[in-house]
């Protein structure tokens, strides 16, 4: 009995320092590989059962990479991002909000929603640097959309966005005109000067103006031409019958012939 005794005890102290050598390179492997590398200030969590993963306020100058595919609602709010580029959520087909509300965006690449047709039904862009953005931006996009606090420039590609966009509820008050085309209508609500005021048609008749004007310019060179090159012929061909009266009348007969064969 004793014999067995002393045969089992290296065998369970070799047993027992296996396992903690396996333990340590356990806690190791998860300080050197951790399981999820996202930036700083960037955390995952669950909101009545959605996805969710926070970046407010995180200092970034960009749209994260790291954001787990599964993430149906995304938050990169209070940071300083000046731009979206094309497919900047590409990798996110299940995302259903996104937030990127107080930014520095001022510019937002074609196909940078591109992707996120299927399923997102709300989009804050409100409290940024947007001035202009074009309507195809949005395209096929059925989200609700936070276009307010921007210092938008007021004109027919801003009307065009509007009118292809779904605006989020009590949000339409808030988009401004910081500049425009027609200097009275600048700090006014943008829907109520669009009540009274058709900037793509007033767009359309400035441009039919100035067509007309160019035409006009052109029809006005062409007739000053062809007075020029009468009046030109005219005293060329007084100065010819002139030299014709000064010739001898045997000379001039025959350079008449010549003149009056020549016109016909």
């Amino acid at each position: 009995m004793t014999a067995a005794r002393g045969v089992l005890c290296p065998i369970t102290m070799g047993l027992f320092l296996q396992s903690l050598f396996l333990l340590l390179l356990l806690l190791l492997g998860s300080c050197l590989h951790p399981a999820a590398a996202f930036p700083k200030g960037c955390y995952p969590s669950e909101e009545k059962g959605l996805k969710t993963f926070r970046c407010s306020n995180a200092q970034l100058t960009e749209v994260p990479r790291d954001i787990p595919n599964d993430t149906n609602k995304l938050y990169l709010d209070f940071n300083q991002i000046p731009f979206l580029p094309r497919d900047a959520f590409r990798d996110l087909p299940l995302l259903l909000e996104l937030d990127l509300s107080h930014n520095a965006i001022s510019r937002i690449e074609s196909g940078a929603f591109q992707g996120l047709a299927e399923h997102l039904h709300s989009l804050d862009l409100s409290s940024n640097r947007l001035v202009s953005v074009s309507k195809d931006t949005f395209s096929n996009l059925k989200a609700k959309v936070n276009l307010s606090n921007n210092p938008w420039l007021c004109d027919c590609r801003l009307q065009e966005l509007i009118r292809a966009v779904e605006l989020a509820a009590d949000s339409s008050g808030g988009i401004m005109c910081d500049s425009s085309t027609q200097e009275e209508h600048v700090g006014k609500a943008f829907l109520q000067v669009m009540a009274d005021t058709d900037f793509c048609n007033a767009y359309k008749k400035t441009t039919d103006i100035a067509m007309l004007v160019t035409m006009f310019g052109w029809f006005a060179m062409v007739i000053s031409y062809l007075v020029y090159y009468v009046r030109q012929n005219q005293e060329d061909a007084r100065r010819h019958l002139e030299y014709l009266k000064s010739l001898p009348s045997k000379q001039r007969r025959s350079e008449e012939s010549s003149t009056i064969s020549t016109v016909v």
